[in-house]
């Protein structure tokens, strides 16, 4: 089966047809258009601020490959280096609770509204997937490697959401950084969080934004250096 084929495959009847940019509007009809080709399909990623999402979002099933896809990345020595915590439903809730009551803590002056946008932080998207790095000191494998290999999961999240239909952002925020969130989230001491993955479905098809020019990013080894 090509490439295309396969994410028609696992897209359900509920998704947004992966097709780039112009596959983001409903089909009441249920029909798919001709799905891209891979590389239309990178080109087309783009990420959607959370605020800017809504439901439904991925199902049991869908969920289970997107995880699935996460944990097929490099990973120098098989040490799966990173792992996930799914924030869904009223979990979302619960982990903003954890989120606000350290804000709290940092900022006494903090106001209503201010504490209420602290609590949402994790209920803006339908999904939420944190990829938690696990690197640690090896023998073998440095820590930097098995940090990439977090990195390298996220983005396959990322990547898999989009091709399955819905819209993705990979952010961070204040709390990622914080280790009375972390604690609280149940992180254990040596792990960090390597984003926060928002899925969803995009109110809009999203816009696109300026891209670094090659030129500038870009540069050849010559033998003769």
């Amino acid at each position: 089966m090509p490439f295309s084929g396969q994410i028609a495959a696992i897209s359900s009847h509920r998704s947004l047809s992966p097709a780039g940019l112009a596959c983001y509007g409903a089909n009441p009809a249920g029909e798919r258009p001709q799905c891209p080709t891979p590389s239309k399909l990178l080109n087309s990623r783009r990420s959607v601020k959370p605020i800017e999402m809504t439901g439904p979002g991925p199902d049991a099933r869908e969920l289970e490959k997107l995880l699935t896809i996460a944990s097929r990345v490099p990973d120098h020595g098989k040490l799966a280096p990173w792992r996930f915590i799914v924030f869904e439903g009223e979990a979302r809730d619960a982990a903003g609770e954890v989120i606000a009551k350290q804000f709290a803590v940092e900022h006494p002056e903090a106001t209503a509204e201010q504490m209420a946008f602290e609590r949402n932080r994790l209920a803006r998207a339908p999904l939420v997937i944190a990829v938690v790095s696990r690197a640690a000191p090896h023998v073998k494998i440095p820590e930097w490697e098995q940090q990439l290999s977090a990195g390298a999961a996220a983005m396959a999240l990322v990547v898999g959401a989009h091709a399955m239909g819905f819209a993705a952002s990979w952010i961070t925020e204040w709390y990622a950084y914080d280790r009375a969130v972390l604690d609280g989230l149940g992180l254990d001491a040596h792990e960090r969080i390597a984003g926060f993955v928002h899925i969803g479905r995009p109110r809009k098809p999203p816009e696109e934004r300026d891209r670094p020019k090659l030129s500038d990013i870009v540069s050849r080894f010559s033998a003769s250096r």
